[in-house]
């Protein structure tokens, strides 16, 4: 199985386990007070057959896996298949209290309403967990966005199986028909992006975490270079098989819309350690989000005293894959900066897609400090805290610099940008060449784990105390 369907197996499994536990918990807790009216605290042997009842939700979520196929049921079979699961639980715990002779203490009156409670809690959740995951989640940034690649022949049949397979965990946000000259513009609302020869040019600046290739009518050694070029870019390949033999970097093999594909992936990413550290992105942002709070009206109050402007400053980024998002700062610079960055650009002492001075007239002198001891960088943990960025990762470009970006460059989109990373704590005031920025972000990439995120952070934590490398 493919990193894509990983990451996406493990959201849809524990997200259902989390439902379905607090489905058994308003259930047993609504029954209780239904048949005590209030008038009665729980007991030893009430608290453990609540406990019971959470155990063997946990266990017939996860041994019986009942709801992996939860997507492809219908309101009968999903009503079926909740009250198989009801029956199930009940009857268990029903044997456990035998067994274990404590009926006596045990109101059959809490059994019967909370076997009823919660086959209708848990139906009712069921049908609006799905309908969230088609309707809001499928069109949100979190989802995988997807692009089909293939010729004018084949497309409206493969939006078909697109639509029925119904997939919730990716949207089809664009089209490349591969044939010469192509009129249209789009098909069934998804926008036809490019044709022809030269589409790459178009493609790696556009948003895509995963494209699709149906390419039965396409040479061997095209269907190569186009897969070779994605590899190169990060982005998750699954190639319809049947006309390819090759073996280089194939991770798995998958379905995609009812397709028998090969996953081509760079490198397979452990989505466990991946929630992991989105947990740890929250904890941060939140302690970092209180500390922002407890210093802006001091930093506000320096800002507008130096010069005149607003607090903050916000710019459009590229996160990952390609996804837009608007990356906030305390403003460091005067109101003109942008503008001025025109005239500079012969200053730039950075080589390649980066600009840097290191006496940059259009910083302000609170943003000078600022700068020095990165506190123009706290309004980032909202961004952390939003899901744009992670306290580690890569730099996020502007849109300039992504527009030049080549199919190389773009590996480095890969990830969630973070708040630091490697090129941040190796010295980022004496690169010089945005190739060696590249060149340690895909390193970071190609090596990440939990303990190199660590280990980052409490570089990070010494850069800014010392300020080494922030000039």
């Amino acid at each position: 199985m493919s990193s894509f369907y990983r990451k996406y197996s493990l959201i849809q499994t524990y997200s259902l386990v989390i439902i379905d536990v607090l489905c058994v918990l308003v259930s047993y807790l609504v029954s209780y007070t239904i048949r005590y009216q209030g008038t009665q605290h729980m007991g030893q042997v009430d608290f453990a057959i609540c406990l019971l009842f959470v155990l063997y939700c946990v266990l017939y979520d996860l041994l019986i896996d009942w709801n992996h196929f939860i997507f492809r049921r219908g309101y009968f079979d999903e009503l079926a298949a909740v009250f198989k699961y009801t029956l199930s639980i009940t009857v268990m715990l029903g044997f456990s209290v035998f067994l274990f002779r404590q009926g006596e203490f045990f109101s059959r009156l809490v059994f019967g309403v909370f076997a009823i409670l919660d086959f209708i809690l848990t139906y009712i959740a069921h049908i609006l967990f799905k309908k969230y995951m088609y309707l809001f989640y499928k069109k949100s940034t979190g989802s995988d966005k997807v692009m089909v690649i293939t010729t004018r022949e084949h497309i409206l049949k493969l939006l078909k199986d697109i639509k029925t397979e119904a997939e919730w965990s990716y949207e089809v946000t664009s089209i490349v028909l591969l044939d010469e000259e192509v009129k249209e513009t789009e098909i069934d609302g998804i926008p036809i992006v490019a044709n022809g020869e030269n589409f790459m040019d178009t493609v790696k600046h556009m948003t895509m975490d995963a494209v699709f290739l149906y390419l039965p009518d396409i040479r061997h050694e095209r269907s190569n270079r186009l897969i070779d070029a994605f590899e190169t870019m990060g982005v998750t390949c699954y190639f319809s098989v049947g006309n390819l033999d090759r073996k280089k970097s194939v991770q798995s093999v998958d379905t995609f819309a009812g397709h028998l594909v090969i996953a081509y992936e760079t490198k397979v990413i452990d989505y466990r350690r991946q929630f992991i550290k989105r947990f740890i992105d929250i904890l941060g942002a939140l302690i970092g989000i209180v500390i922002t709070l407890v210093l802006t009206p001091f930093i506000a109050i320096a800002i507008k005293a130096d010069s005149e402007g607003p607090v903050l400053f916000s710019q459009v980024r590229i996160g990952k894959n390609g996804r837009r998002f608007k990356m906030y700062k305390f403003r460091s610079m005067y109101i003109d900066a942008e503008e001025r960055k025109k005239e500079l650009m012969a200053q730039n002492e950075v080589q390649g897609l980066m600009f840097k001075m290191e006496h940059d007239p259009r910083i302000t002198k609170v943003g000078s400090f600022l700068r020095r001891t990165s506190l123009d960088e706290l309004p980032q943990f909202f961004n952390v805290l939003k899901g744009d960025m992670s306290l580690v990762g890569t730099r996020p470009p502007t849109v300039d610099e992504f527009e030049q970006y080549s199919i190389q460059y773009r590996r480095r989109l890969s990830i969630t940008p973070g708040l630091t990373g490697m090129w941040q704590v190796s010295g980022r005031s004496d690169i010089k060449n945005f190739d060696e920025v590249v060149k340690l972000d895909l390193q970071y990439i190609d090596n990440w784990s939990l303990s190199l995120d660590f280990k980052i952070i409490l570089q990070t934590i010494g850069v800014v105390l010392f300020h080494k490398g922030s000039k």
